[in-house]
């Protein structure tokens, strides 16, 4: 297989066990070695009391993002840590995308870097840390 091949297969097989993120109306837009792309749209109940997007739920869409590429090897992989900064704030109706780039990868360990967007403004940047597990998809 291609490392294109397995990244789609790893995500596949994750995807089809991750109630969480399809519950949230998540959508996997990409993925490949190292990469990924997740897509969702902040719904009326996704805003706190302020009127905006809740932050929990655009650092949960950038969890998701960071674990299928850190998943695309066909290794089980977990996040150790994870953190965030919020650049502005979202509201109900905006589409929010956001794109897991791996930083690094040397033996168990990973970083990735997730630039969470709506059109062009970055609206959250997400750094995260992983760990694999031992196992593999198939």
């Amino acid at each position: 297989m291609s490392p294109d091949e397995v990244a789609r297969g790893s995500a596949d097989a994750m995807w089809s066990n991750d109630h969480a993120s399809r519950a949230l109306g998540m959508c996997l837009e990409a993925v490949g070695p190292g990469r990924a792309t997740l897509r969702m749209t902040v719904r009326d109940d996704m805003v706190n009391g302020h009127g905006i997007g809740h932050g929990g739920l655009t650092f949960a869409l950038a969890d998701s993002a960071f674990a299928f590429a850190c998943n695309s090897y066909n290794r089980r992989t977990v996040a150790a840590g994870a953190e965030i900064r919020f650049r502005a704030p979202t509201r109900a109706g905006d589409e929010l995308v956001a794109t897991a780039v791996e930083r690094e990868r040397e033996g168990r360990d990973g970083t990735y870097d997730v630039t969470v967007t709506v059109g062009d403004a970055v609206v959250a940047t997400f750094v995260g840390h992983s760990r694999e597990i031992g196992g593999s998809f198939w």
